[in-house]
């Protein structure tokens, strides 16, 4: 049973870690590429896309990786998979104080509304997220390393 709680856990944290990664070299680049009106509507329709899902997907992850620790407790590499939970926990923290509060603005905009520094916002965004990302891809290095 713990094998199986090791596999899932791993695939989706991993699979979580690869479209945040995806966001941030590819979409963002693609998005950002366009024209300024479709740039920005790209932009806030990825925000309320994603923002509608990531959150589930990131207290998952953090649920399944707590869960792997609790449960495999007297295991090898369980203090890897605790300091993994603790980089997801703090990117949860970060994506709370940082991420979202951004991102519920950007969701809103239209070409008619969107404020004058809404690039400014964007590009802000896009260094929290860069943060975020290195973040996660520590944890699921550490969780990989763990259960290997």
């Amino acid at each position: 049973m713990l094998n199986a709680l090791e596999v899932v856990t791993t695939v989706v944290v991993g699979v979580m870690v690869g479209v945040e990664f995806a966001v941030a070299f590819v979409m963002s680049r693609i998005l950002n590429a366009l024209p300024d009106d479709s740039r920005q509507l790209g932009h806030a329709h990825g925000g309320r896309m994603l923002g509608a899902v990531m959150p589930v997907w990131y207290i998952g992850s953090l649920v399944l990786v707590a869960v792997r620790a609790v449960t495999g407790w007297h295991h090898q590499g369980t203090g890897l998979v605790v300091t993994a939970g603790a980089l997801l926990m703090l990117s949860v923290v970060m994506s709370v104080l940082l991420l979202v509060p951004i991102n519920n603005l950007n969701k809103t905009w239209t070409p008619e509304n969107r404020p004058a520094d809404w690039k400014q916002q964007l590009h802000r965004w896009e260094r929290f997220h860069y943060a975020r990302v290195a973040v996660i891809v520590a944890a699921f290095t550490l969780l990989v390393t763990a259960l290997a």
